[in-house]
């Protein structure tokens, strides 16, 4: 059984799991786009700055980085594949709605073959679905058992809708609680929200900063 660590030396180990070069991250490391939507005083603007400069996140365009549009499934797997370092990975036809050549085909096929992405009932992927809060937390605890870590177990009772988190998703739910990935607002967790480009800015950048204590 895998033992439980506290959510700080969970941190620390996976900090230094992902703390990887631009370069290996699969986009070269530039200066930070001016995005028009980002304010200097936003409280992901930091954030976006980190995630921009290591390659893990790019904008919505040249000027626009849209930090309060939904969070697709082809984008969180295509973050945590950069996290990789961008690694070549053929599967042929990993899912029946990944087409040859989409923008996040091997980083669809390498969350599929590392167990980090499954389809639905049905086998297909859904690239262009929205991530809820619950769904990302499952992506980013299976993403820590694919690297051999312990997880983190935070206690999701402290939030008043914790009784709104799907069962399949508890674990995952207390992982990222535990690490400090996700957090709650006015005393809620928020599990069937959508996840947002900003929030899974500021997830990474807890990722890429060394635990401090």
């Amino acid at each position: 059984m895998k033992k439980r660590l506290s959510a700080l030396t969970c941190a620390a180990c996976l900090c230094a799991a992902l703390a990887l070069p631009a370069a290996a991250a699969g986009a070269p490391a530039a200066s930070v786009p001016a995005y028009s939507d980002v304010a200097a005083d936003a409280w992901y603007a930091e954030a976006v700055e980190a995630v921009s400069l290591a390659g893990y996140m790019t904008g919505t365009s040249e000027t626009a980085f849209s930090p309060n549009a939904a969070v697709t499934r082809a984008t969180v797997v295509t973050v945590l594949w950069r996290l990789e370092g961008a690694p070549a990975f053929s599967v042929e036809a990993p899912f029946p709605d990944v087409a040859a050549g989409a923008w996040y085909e091997t980083a669809a096929a390498w969350a599929k073959g590392k167990g980090i992405a499954a389809g639905n009932d049905k086998g297909r992927f859904n690239p262009d679905s929205a991530v809820t809060r619950q769904e990302l937390a499952v992506l980013l605890h299976r993403y820590a058992q694919y690297k051999g870590g312990d997880v983190a177990e935070g206690t999701l009772s402290l939030y008043s809708d914790a009784a709104s988190i799907s069962a399949w998703a508890r674990e995952g739910m207390a992982h990222a609680v535990g690490l400090g990935l996700i957090q709650g607002s006015d005393g809620r967790i928020d599990p069937g929200g959508a996840a947002t480009r900003s929030q899974l800015a500021v997830i990474l950048q807890r990722l890429m900063t060394p635990a401090m204590g």
